[in-house]
């Protein structure tokens, strides 16, 4: 088995290959160590490398095997995490000079249950500095690039995450997403991401300023993958005060199978947002297969105004407030930014939480009537690399998040949300289509999903790059 074959496995087939002693983890992780050796100085994805313990962890695993000992689900698989989630004994900088220098003490729970499943951390993945913006650029590690077109962004702020995934520099990467940040870089590389419902996977310890807004979830090649990692790090933690109560869910059973009965909405535009013609074009047919696997769809868009105010508001001043006192060690852009809103009353930011209640009670309705929406992930293609994003969609002019319309509104609903590649523009640039469910479910969204991964297909397509 050469290297190009180890490191276009899904993880769950890595893991049964592993298993079957038809793959070592020793030659599993050897592969993908020198596939981010020879394409992560082109890309930026990795921001530190845990090579060394990566090898003696997947020794220790190959040992485990010829044993004839039990395994865990992830045994020998290599993964990423993002710079935002602790890892103990392994540099975690939030992308920030603050924390150049920072090595946690203690693992994020999504890493204890990755490492108790067998899984081996590679190491850290790019990430904007505190994932402030939905591009991967940061003072300690400068930008990471598309892997479809190296001179665009891969979004963000999970983007590092995003592109060693689709390079094969890795099956499965932890992500974090607070308006976008998983579903975004997803659907700029062309990979599956999932946000799972707001507390469905336990938060802690880590850094703090994104609070209700933030889920942690996967970015994968496979629906299949998403779903396993699901069952390994999903569940109750009272570490975690806002984590769900159930424990050992399963995810997997439920994947296959056509979608009759459930009844999906397709929103171009929620009814207010920009968007550019070569996205709904690809997106659009992507959600009428949906009626081919036996969902009605129905063109519907929630009858809710457009969240952005009360998001922003809520985002500007937490950041300001974590950060106002430590303006000087910031990146300038993040800098500027503070500076604009570290006087932001606690009123505004009251107010603004009051909108976000109120955003729920009108989005609900809407959900009470379909089981799922279907809109574009990303308003636009992924674009140049350094900006910050488009300020004029299809010929309007739009606000600084108008290109990112359709994330962020469910992470003030806490709901579950995923990207699926859907197709890919004239020029070879991936566009993605949202999946977002009804409040907790998150299995009628890997379900449908994984019907739609099986209708159109999308794992054997690589960058060029590759």
């Amino acid at each position: 088995m050469d290297d190009t074959e180890i490191c276009r496995m899904p993880a769950a087939e890595m893991a049964g290959a592993i298993r079957d002693r038809r793959l070592s983890p020793v030659e599993a992780v050897s592969a993908v160590l020198r596939r981010i050796e020879r394409l992560n100085p082109r890309v930026n994805a990795y921001c530190t490398l845990a090579a060394e313990s990566a090898m003696e962890q997947a020794r220790e695993a190959e040992a485990v095997v010829m044993r004839g000992e039990k395994v865990g689900p992830l045994h020998g698989v290599p993964v990423s995490v993002k710079d935002l989630v602790f890892t103990r004994g392994l540099r975690t900088t939030g992308g920030s000079r603050i924390y150049e220098d920072f090595v946690p003490d203690r693992d994020a729970i999504v890493v204890e249950r990755l490492k108790a499943a067998g899984a081996i951390v590679l190491g850290k993945t790019n990430t904007p500095e505190f994932g402030w913006v939905a591009i991967t650029d940061n003072p300690l590690f400068g930008k990471t690039r598309n892997p479809w077109n190296l001179e665009l962004t891969p979004g963000g702020s999970s983007g590092g995450a995003a592109a060693a995934v689709a390079l094969g520099m890795g099956p499965l990467a932890i992500g974090t997403d607070g308006g976008g940040s998983i579903r975004i870089p997803s659907s700029f590389c062309g990979v599956f991401g999932f946000k799972p419902s707001f507390g469905r996977v336990p938060q802690y310890p880590g850094f703090t300023e994104w609070g209700t807004l933030s889920h942690t979830g996967t970015i994968t090649r496979t629906v299949e993958d998403a779903a396993l990692a699901m069952e390994v790090i999903a569940g109750r933690d009272d570490r975690d005060r806002f984590s769900l109560p159930e424990r050992r869910l399963r995810y997997l059973a439920f994947l296959g199978g056509d979608l009759k009965g459930l009844k999906a909405a397709w929103s171009r535009d929620l009814g207010y947002a920009a968007v550019d013609p070569r996205v709904v074009k690809a997106a659009e047919a992507a959600a009428k297969a949906f009626a081919s696997l036996g969902c009605t769809v129905e063109a519907a868009s929630p009858q809710a105004r457009s969240p952005e105010s009360a998001f922003s508001t809520i985002v500007a001043s937490r950041l300001a407030t974590f950060l106002r006192d430590r303006l000087a060690e910031v990146g300038p852009a993040l800098a500027r930014f503070i500076g604009r809103n570290k006087d932001r009353s606690a009123a505004e930011y009251v107010t603004a939480c009051f909108e976000e209640m109120r955003y729920w009670d009108e989005i609900r309705p809407f959900f009470e009537r379909y089981d799922l929406l279907l809109t574009p992930t990303v308003a636009v293609p992924p674009f140049q690399l350094g900006e910050y994003g488009p300020r004029e969609i299809a010929g309007s002019r739009v606000s600084p998040l108008g290109w990112m319309a359709f994330t962020y509104p469910f992470n003030i609903t806490g709901q579950p949300a995923a990207s699926v590649p859907c197709g890919w523009t004239d020029d070879g640039l991936p566009v993605g289509l949202q999946i977002v469910g009804r409040r907790f479910d998150d299995v009628t969204v890997l379900k449908a999903a994984a019907a739609f991964e099986e209708a159109c297909p999308w794992a054997d397509r690589w960058p060029a790059l590759d």
